[in-house]
């Protein structure tokens, strides 16, 4: 029996991710009793135990980090908006300094435009992933409103 045949009956995620490689080592050795038999085992365990496929980043109580969540569009953009209006406020104040102006600005009114704007999005994503990837949701909107705080602390501490 080929070692081929025998790595059909892995799962076919499994294949694609490790396939090549498995058949990379199988074609340097000898195809035995004993290789065969660990190969159906671990073809068993592959079925039995599909979420070890993914190598994950594990957290102090073990469970998987998964990063995939925090791609999405509906959780980068409030980032990128929080990063924009920090940037706006420092430039603004780097350039301008901290003096209060009787009308409050365009620099002003994007920073609000930019933290208000968040909003919708937040909301989006927090419909959307929380009741799909809870943990990983909870982790992005957190991020998210650290980036929010960060963004809005110059202004206030600052009493822009």
């Amino acid at each position: 029996m080929r070692a081929r045949v025998l790595l059909r009956f892995y799962p076919a995620a499994w294949r694609r991710r490790y396939g090549q490689e498995l058949e990379g080592l199988l074609g340097m050795q000898k195809l035995t009793f004993s290789v065969a038999l660990d190969l159906a085992r671990g073809a068993l365990h592959a079925h039995l135990h599909p979420e070890l496929l993914q190598p994950a980043l594990r957290t102090a109580g073990g469970s998987p980090m998964n990063f995939s969540t925090l791609k999405r569009p509906s959780a980068l953009i409030p980032l990128a908006m929080s990063f924009a209006a920090l940037s706006l406020v420092l430039g603004h104040t780097a350039i301008y300094g901290v003096a209060r102006e009787p009308d409050e600005g365009a620099a002003a009114h994007l920073w609000q435009l930019l933290m208000a704007a968040q909003m919708p999005v937040i909301a989006f994503f927090a419909i959307t992933w929380l009741p799909r990837t809870p943990r990983q949701a909870l982790l992005v909107l957190v991020l998210q409103a650290f980036a929010g705080l960060a963004a809005a602390a110059p202004v206030f501490l600052l009493k822009l």
